[in-house]
């Protein structure tokens, strides 16, 4: 039976210890070539070893995506070494800015904006013409801050928004080159910033981690806080030809915390 990217190169951009470690090890497991992108290179080199110690199917690139440059040459690696490039996935993003809008610093607000909408462009600009060669895919990474949120992130928050709306009109724009782009918008997400969150929670309160954990998965319908893992699954769906009929949609991974 055929592996959901079987013969295909997907390229994930924001490859740390969590949601990114988790896409490029998804893909790779459902039989694509995979290509990591991010800024630390020991990151890279530890989760490329981990998924392929031969080395047949990954590669990877030190990566700034506010770098034009870097961003290129992520998409020539791919090219270079497997000869195409049929999805990118971009789970990088700026959320450490946390607060409302009174008192805030709002050149750090810019900061997030560049960041998570400029340079999410920037790498899927210059993935486009190899993208148009045969079609493809480009997965966006939400959240569900965008509609519902829960911490003081406005920052965070409405950047994603903005990315969200810029994922229609690219939709509507790419379309004829048959290059398929959505989003994937996790909540809460098992791993490990949620587990920090956690634990940094509990002490605070001087209550259990079990107890915080468990207060966040009673708001879900399914009382489960999705893994990185879940989050990985629904990327990897969009970036195969089971989506192959699916552009400008938005799937919400969250346990049916909130339903839109």
């Amino acid at each position: 039976m055929a592996q959901l990217l079987e013969g295909k190169t997907v390229v994930v951009a924001g490859v740390g210890t969590g949601l990114g470690r988790e896409v490029a090890l998804a893909a790779h497991r459902d039989g694509a070539n995979v290509v990591l992108g991010a800024r630390t290179e020991s990151n890279l080199k530890t989760i490329a070893e981990e998924i392929d110690p031969t080395g047949e199917r990954v590669a990877y690139a030190v990566t700034d995506m506010s770098e034009q440059a870097d961003c290129e040459n992520l998409i020539s690696v791919a090219v270079n070494k497997f000869g195409a490039v049929d999805a990118i996935t971009i789970v990088a993003a700026k959320d450490a800015v946390f607060g409302g809008l009174e008192g805030a610093d709002l050149d750090a607000w810019k900061d997030v904006f560049d960041f998570n909408v400029i340079a999410t462009m920037r790498l899927t600009q210059a993935a486009l013409p190899e993208l148009s060669k045969r079609g493809g895919s480009v997965v966006l990474v939400g959240t569900q801050a965008m509609f519902n949120p829960a911490l003081p992130q406005t920052a965070y928050a409405a950047s994603k928004g903005a990315l969200h709306s810029a994922m229609f009109s690219l939709a509507k724009e790419l379309g004829p080159k048959k290059i398929r782009v959505n989003m994937v918008v996790p909540t809460w997400m098992w791993g490990p910033n949620v587990e920090l969150y956690v634990s940094m929670t509990a002490k605070q309160r001087g209550v259990s981690e079990e107890d915080v954990k468990a207060g966040i998965a009673r708001k879900m319908a399914l009382r489960e806080i999705p893994e990185d893992g879940d989050v990985a699954n629904s990327v990897v769906f969009f970036a195969s030809d089971h989506a192959r009929m699916l552009t400008g949609q938005t799937l919400i991974v969250n346990g049916g915390e909130y339903f839109r």
